[in-house]
């Protein structure tokens, strides 16, 4: 067989491999088939292929880290991850996310201030295609300057909670415990990267969050709020002093810059 039929064949595996235990299972028999084969080109091929698997069972086994938590608590019943995304702007919603993850298995969750744009948006339409529920609980700039981040931020976490169904057991947090919850709640700090549902949970926050600010780019242009989702970025800071503020921005955080 030519090698640029060889080439087509191991493509086709790689494809979904993640996604695919086919897929997997057809890249392992052609790295078999293949690995005697005394052409570079296809022993290029064979190692580029087991690289692949290597990263690929690395992965599994990072992620099976991650889901420590989940089998700590799972005797208790369904375990559900809580995040925020959006506590520090100047402008713009808190956003809080619950997520129960389902027993299959997802790669490559993790906090999502470490995976790319385009990593959060394909985690976040895996995650709610995949996860038993996901909640989703809003604070706006208004009640943000009512009653301090912190209050509007538990507040996001209680509404996103509400809309989980079935309900969960036991939260996993990321460092805090939301009052006014009467299911057992784990804070877990820098839970984000240590547990699988809390970062499927910032995931979730996070992608709902920068999908609002970018709307509100269409509305305010003036301010570049698709580019810093409304964080304090020195062209932000230049805009509002020249522009003022705008509906969505916290007047009790921006008070020293203007």
């Amino acid at each position: 067989m030519g090698i640029q039929e060889i080439r087509a064949r191991f493509e086709e595996a790689q494809e979904n491999l993640a996604g695919s235990p086919e897929a997997e299972k057809r890249l392992s028999e052609l790295i078999s088939l293949y690995r005697e084969d005394g052409r570079a080109g296809v022993q290029a091929l064979v190692r580029r292929g087991e690289k692949q698997l290597d990263a690929l069972f690395r992965e599994r086994e990072r992620v099976r880290e991650m889901k420590r938590y989940e089998r700590e608590y799972a005797a208790a019943g369904l375990i559900c991850g809580i995040d925020e995304a959006g506590r520090g702007p100047l402008a713009g919603p808190v956003v809080a996310g619950a997520v129960i993850l389902p027993e299959k298995e997802i790669l490559y969750l993790n906090d999502s201030k470490k995976l790319s744009p385009k990593k959060r948006e394909e985690l976040y339409d895996v995650i709610l295609r995949e996860a038993v529920s996901v909640g989703i609980g809003y604070a706006s700039p208004e009640r943000i300057d009512e009653i301090n981040i912190l209050q509007a931020t538990y507040e996001a976490m209680r509404e996103a909670i509400s809309k989980l169904s079935p309900k969960p057991a036991v939260l996993l947090n990321d460092a805090v415990t939301i009052p006014g919850i009467s299911i057992r709640q784990v804070p877990i700090i820098k839970g984000d990267a240590k547990s699988a549902s809390i970062a499927a949970a910032s995931i979730v926050a996070k992608v709902t969050r920068d999908r609002l600010m970018e709307k509100y780019d269409a509305v305010f242009p003036q301010y570049g709020f698709a580019a810093h989702k409304g964080y304090g970025a020195a062209a932000h800071i230049e805009a509002l002093k020249k522009y003022g503020p705008c509906p969505i921005h916290r007047r009790s955080f921006i008070g020293h810059f203007l």
